[in-house]
């Protein structure tokens, strides 16, 4: 089976996702769409129920469908193309293995070039780029939103309405971490669309999507929410997940409800092919109002950060730290100096809630802390030791940096009922790696080499205890019961893995 990817759709690469809102037994019609109705199934007469004595038949449900052309009449106007033009820098390298792959290297003047260079041997040439993209009108007076992937990196950028108009926009801002870019063009008086003012999106609803797939303007697509929420791995954004159709050119489209209203800017598909399988992801559009107001007020947005890395409770975790049930956020480290170091918290504890909003998954956490404000106060609410611990945390600036310091140990070597055999870091390997406290592992076999622990590897904790000598961890394994969770530092990576002991 060939690896999946998640892609991003501009111009004529992957395209990103929009989402379907559907309603299982009957959509109720509003004012924006009217609904066609399926006619039922026929019911038995009833002299036959008489004759035969079975019970009289039930009514199947009336369901009854959206009709999307009154928001596409209403909304389409206002839905606007996307191209870009800029630059990235290729390089070349003459007549060696660089050179064979220049992408000039075809050019009937290419060698004529090359030699008036001299015999430069390598080196970069400007290489012209070209992307398209989907966006909306949210101001008369010009302003746009759209993916930031869209205009990275752009030298220009031209809207075209679907009156054939076209405006060169000046990007105001654009933010890679929640992928949301404004823009602005000269003009007014123009159509807009309305944005969703609460988050009352459900799973099941229908959504539709319009955006300029392949440069086809305008092109409308629908389906339903497949899910809320939904991280992926390269952002901090809580995906709006559909199965509606987009493809390259897509990107920063609305995603409407059946109210017509935007809830999502479309951005992200997973796909093995490049173009639409069946999983299209959308930014809420809570999510890109909040960016849209700073950078329209500041030019920049600046994102909150509480200072630590975390990890998925799976099963093994929930057993080892006596959780109920398999939920939350597992910290693998915090930043020495950190909000979330000067809170108290600690790599072991167990992030349940935030504000009193529950963390189920450990992608919601950096969800909810990257759409903060900086200085912006939390109470968090962390399992610590079979115990619940309130703490309050004052958020940081994701731009701050940290230091590290370092602590003395004493060598010793020991083998240990995990499989580990394990000795304290020595003075240089401290420096050197950058930790204070831990034990290096020499050699692992049984359950920890086949939990994935490796020789090289630095253990950290066990269960949430900091463990600096071999006794420590003797003790906490003693006193686990059916698995424990070991914190190991693996380059410049903390993870926590669950080792099932036998």
């Amino acid at each position: 089976m060939s690896k999946s990817t998640l892609k991003r759709a501009v111009a004529a690469v992957a395209v990103l996702g929009v989402v379907g809102v559907g309603g299982a037994v009957a959509v109720k019609q509003n004012a924006a769409v009217a609904a066609a109705t399926v006619p039922a199934a026929a019911i038995a007469p009833a002299a036959a129920t008489a004759a035969t004595g079975a019970p009289a038949p039930v009514a199947a449900p009336v369901i009854s469908l959206p009709d999307f052309s009154v928001i596409v009449a209403h909304n389409g106007p206002a839905v606007v193309n996307i191209s870009v033009t800029g630059s990235t820098k290729a390089a070349y390298g003459g007549d060696g293995p660089q050179g064979r792959n220049d992408p000039f290297a075809d050019d009937p003047f290419y060698e004529f070039f090359r030699r008036f260079q001299g015999q430069q041997r390598g080196g970069q040439r400007a290489q012209p780029t070209h992307g398209m993209g989907s966006g909306f009108i949210i101001s008369a007076d010009g302003i746009i939103l759209t993916n930031a992937h869209v205009v990275r990196d752009a030298s220009e950028v031209v809207v075209k309405l679907t009156d054939r108009r076209e405006f060169r926009a000046k990007v105001l801002g654009s933010d890679p971490q929640s992928d949301v870019a404004v823009l602005k063009i000269d003009a007014k008086n123009l159509p807009v669309v309305p944005l969703a003012s609460n988050n009352d999106l459900k799973v099941g609803e229908w959504v539709l999507a319009i955006g300029s797939p392949f440069g086809l303007d305008n092109t409308v697509t629908a389906g339903v929410v497949s899910a809320k929420g939904r991280s992926l791995p390269d952002g901090n954004v809580p995906f709006i997940q559909t199965d509606v159709a987009v493809n390259p050119g897509n990107s920063g489209g609305p995603l409407f409800n059946t109210r017509g209203e935007v809830v999502g800017i479309n951005s992200q598909i997973y796909s093995q092919t490049g173009g639409y399988q069946g999983l299209s992801f959308a930014i809420p559009i809570d999510v890109a109002n909040k960016i849209k107001n700073q950078i329209v007020a500041t030019g920049k947005v600046v994102h909150a950060k509480l200072g630590v890395s975390v990890q998925e409770v799976n099963q093994g975790f929930a057993d080892s730290f006596n959780l109920a049930t398999p939920e939350g956020a597992l910290i693998a480290n915090v930043d020495r100096g950190g909000p979330a170091d000067k809170a108290g918290l600690k790599a072991g504890d167990v992030i349940r809630s935030v504000n009193g909003n529950k963390i189920v998954s450990s992608v919601d956490l950096p969800s909810m802390v990257g759409l903060s404000t900086p200085g912006e106060k939390i109470t968090l609410e962390v399992w610590r030791q079979g115990k619940l611990v309130q703490l309050t945390a004052t958020l940081g600036n994701a731009n701050d940096k940290v230091a590290r310091e370092d602590v003395a140990t004493e060598e010793v070597g020991a083998k240990l009922r995990l499989g580990l055999s394990l000795r304290p870091l020595d003075a240089l390997e401290r420096r050197e790696s950058g930790i204070a406290n831990g034990l290096l592992i020499q050699d692992a076999g049984g359950a920890a080499a086949n939990a994935g622990v490796q020789p090289g590897d630095v253990l950290l904790s066990v269960n949430g205890r900091p463990v600096s000598s071999i006794d420590q961890v003797r003790d906490v394994v003693g006193k686990a019961g059916k698995s424990v969770a070991l914190l190991i530092q693996r380059g410049d990576d903390k993870i926590f893995i669950p080792v099932r002991l036998g």
